[in-house]
Formats: structure tokens, sequence, C-alpha cells
């Protein structure tokens, strides 16, 4: 049902089973599946949005981007399906830099969450109250961010990471990893998040070791990733690595504390 105080461009697509509340606003060039609400006064506007997806009331989906270079160039945000969207978030559409910001499906973005120009997100994210993620940032599968957590500009989160509440991210977070702190250094494994994944316990072992040898063995970093290659490492492990080589911001670390105790 669209509300009779809502406002259509003439250019939205919608299937025949979206929602529009009240007073809201959907823009150009905008593409909503079916299933999806969108509640009262919420914006959605060069946006592609997948299918179930729950906006709610004053979100603003697709918006111009955050970024004194944007020049109005043509460009979009495409979400997939099964989103929630809570209320004053904000995701913004990409630059000309890669003209889009893409999120992808069963993600949820709690109150005034949100997400800048350029981004990719990917499956089962949840980003947490006040959640501000910059420009470019790269966020991988099941990664969750807790409240009031800040991501630099490019910083690349990896899968099934978590954040701890209030953290200020600047460096790459492995992925399986816990990362908290102003500059935040890793604080260890996700286990529960691994375990609920349904990781067995051979792997989940592997990937202790691996972040064994790569932070508390006190050997070099390069040395460290040419041992964990020799073994024939499980995929898993295998991603931890590459992720390691494709850093160009760098990797957090464990705190000089913590690698002391451990070692």
């Amino acid at each position: 049902m669209i509300h009779a105080t809502a406002i259509i461009h003439p250019t939205a697509k919608l299937a025949n089973t979206v929602d529009i509340g009240p007073y809201a606003v959907i823009g150009e060039n905008s593409i909503i599946g079916a299933g999806t609400s969108i509640g009262a006064h919420a914006i959605v506007e060069f946006a592609e949005i997948g299918t179930n997806c729950k906006i709610f009331s004053h979100a603003a989906v697709g918006t111009a981007p955050q970024d004194l270079k944007y020049k109005n160039e043509s460009t979009k945000i495409i979400i997939g399906n099964n989103c929630m969207i809570r209320e004053f978030t904000t995701l913004n559409r990409g630059t000309s830099a890669t003209g889009k910001t893409v999120i992808g499906s069963d993600c949820l973005f709690m109150a005034y969450s949100h997400v800048a120009h350029d981004c990719h997100i990917g499956n089962g994210v949840v980003i947490a109250n006040v959640g501000t993620i910059a420009g470019h940032v790269e966020i991988g599968d099941g990664a969750f961010m807790g409240g009031i957590v800040a991501i630099h500009q490019f910083t690349r989160i990896g899968k099934l990471a978590m954040l701890a509440g209030g953290s200020m991210i600047s460096q790459d977070i492995l992925p399986f990893c816990q990362a908290q702190g102003n500059r935040a250094r890793l604080v260890g494994l996700n286990l529960v998040g691994m375990k609920r994944r349904g990781f067995s316990k051979e792997i989940m072992e592997e990937i202790k070791s691996a972040y064994r040898t790569l932070f508390l063995s006190g050997i070099q970093m390069e040395e460290a990733l040419d041992q964990i290659d020799e073994t024939s490492p499980c995929v898993e492990v295998k991603e931890m690595l590459d992720f390691v080589h494709a850093s160009k911001r760098g990797i957090a670390r464990p705190s000089r504390k913590e690698q002391e105790e451990e070692i």
C-alpha cells in the first residue's frame, strides 16, 4: 500500500507489494523490490533495493555523498534482500570514484548508523547504534560493529570480525578477530561468532594457530606469513593470509602487553 501523502518520482519503479508510509519520499531512479516497506518520512533516491527489506521512519537511503569532490555525478546505492534499516540511518550513494555504494543481504543497520560513499558491505553485517563508516570502507560477511564505532576511510574489516563498542578503527581488522579501543587493537578471536557459524573444532584450532604465529610468536610478519603458507592452510586461514597481503593501511595487531604475556 502506498500512503496518499507519499511522494513518488515518475522514474521510480516499485514492485506491487511494496509498502510506502506517510510522507515518505521515493526519489528518482529508485527500484524497490517486492515485500519491501518504507516508513513514514523516509527518503529513498538513486537506490536499487532488494526484496523484503524494512526501512524505518526518517531513514535516508541513497542520498548524496558527504564528499566535497562530489559534483552531482550520476551514481547509486545497491542494497540486497532482507535488510533492516532503522530510524535516522543514513546510507549515501557512491561518487564518481566507483559509481556506487554496495550493501549485501540480511544486514541490520541500527538507529543513527551511517554508511558513507563507495563502501562495500557484505552479507549479514550488523552495525549497532551510531556506528559510523567513512568512505571506501570494505566490510566482510558477518562482521559486527558495536555502538558508536567509527571506521576510517579506505579501511577493511574482515569476515566475521567483531568490533567492540566505542572503538576507533584506523587499520584493517583481520577476519575472525575481535578488536577494541581508540585506534583499535586486536584482542583475540571471535570464537563465539565462529561457533555460531558452524566452524569445526579443527578449523578453529587452525585459525588459532595462525593467529598465534602472526601476532604472538615474535617473528616478523613476512616470515610468519611464509611459515603458515607452507602448512597448506585451510580456506579460512588462506583468507586471513590473503587479507594481510592485500592490506594498504596496515593490519591492527594485539597490544605489546598482550604479546608479551602470551609469549
